[in-house]
């Protein structure tokens, strides 16, 4: 159980482009949002 504490202690992640809280695992390596990411695509 000690695994699952260490990702569960973790902040949450904030967007470097607009600083809204991501709603993403904290082990991903995404960090933009998705509109961020969207607005980039076009």
């Amino acid at each position: 159980m000690l695994g699952l504490e260490f990702y569960r202690s973790l902040p949450a992640k904030v967007c470097v482009e607009c600083g809204c809280h991501i709603d993403e695992q904290h082990e991903s390596y995404l960090y933009e949002c998705e509109r961020c990411l969207n607005t980039r695509e076009e």
